[in-house]
């Protein structure tokens, strides 16, 4: 089994109100030193069998097709480790 991460963020030339929101705060919380804050979507994908080209061309599609919004958004496909139960 692995598991296959999408990032989704808001392009660059996009507002992103929440993280200004973010930025905003973190001051009066005591964080001082971020100069940018933007907010973005996490999709952890567990996938049965080997994540070969053809598995990864089908969840660049659903990414591309259901995950995103690529009017506004960016996306990125990776493969994580998973770690076996019990090692």
């Amino acid at each position: 089994m692995a598991r296959v991460v999408v990032d989704v963020m808001l392009k660059p030339e996009i507002l992103d109100p929440q993280g200004q929101a973010v930025q905003r705060a973190l001051p009066r919380l005591g964080f001082e030193g971020v100069s940018d804050v933007r907010q973005g979507k996490r999709f952890e994908l567990e996938v049965d069998g080997p994540v070969d080209d053809a598995a990864l061309a089908r969840i660049h599609e659903l990414a591309e097709s259901f995950l995103a919004n690529t009017v506004i958004e960016d996306f990125s496909v990776k493969v994580e480790e998973v770690a076996e139960a019990g090692k």
